[in-house]
């Protein structure tokens, strides 16, 4: 069974940090493009971060200079270190294939809450 499974979230206070972990079963990381993405209350699914393989990264404006993605791929393992985490920053945060998901990819997420 191809599945991806994201830990790490939690409820941490602003100016806090959080790291993600996405470990993958079944699927192969090492020649894929993969991200995390969050959707927050109300709001649409967005990417906030992409590596590729080869470690080279891309990060929305909003987490850029904050948060930091890296991979293992011989673990199937990708993580989200989120520093100065603020109240924006709360969401159910997902991994999967970017830039484009795969729909049967999107796990349950981890829930990221900020909050004083």
């Amino acid at each position: 069974q191809v599945q991806l499974v994201e830990s790490g979230g939690g409820l941490v206070q602003p100016g806090e940090f959080l790291r993600l972990s996405c470990v993958g079963s079944g699927i192969m990381f090492r020649s894929l493009i993969m991200g995390w993405y969050r959707q927050a209350p109300g709001k649409q699914r967005e990417l906030v971060a992409s590596i590729k393989p080869g470690g080279i990264s891309n990060y929305a404006d909003s987490v850029k200079g904050r948060f930091t993605i890296s991979r293992d791929d011989a673990e199937n393992t990708v993580w989200l270190r989120m520093n100065n985490l603020g109240p924006d920053d709360t969401a159910v945060y997902y991994c999967n294939t970017a830039p484009d998901p795969v729909i049967n990819l999107w796990g349950q997420g981890t829930q990221v809450t900020v909050s004083s």
